[in-house]
């Protein structure tokens, strides 16, 4: 490898935040934010949107923040069904 053309690799902490639930893992992503881990080690902290614990195809659960898509919901705002 080419010295200093490549982003500093690290640790960092990955936060869901529609779970709450954290896990560590390796990373080039930066962020000024941190946290302490389990472990007694303060590391970066991510906040992600979906991860594991969240997402449908690994907990089977599907969330239902919309049924139907446009044209379903379009007739039923105007009784077209």
């Amino acid at each position: 490898m080419k010295k200093d053309i490549h982003p500093e690799y690290r640790k960092v902490v990955f936060l869901d935040t529609s779970s709450d639930f954290k896990f560590l893992s390796g990373s080039t992503k930066s962020s000024n934010e941190t946290i302490e881990w389990e472990d007694g080690n303060t590391y970066p902290l991510i906040k992600v949107e979906i991860s594991s614990d969240s997402h449908p195809f690994y907990t089977g659960k599907q969330k239902a923040d919309r049924v139907g898509g446009r044209v379903d919901r379009f007739k039923k705002k105007y009784n077209m069904n």
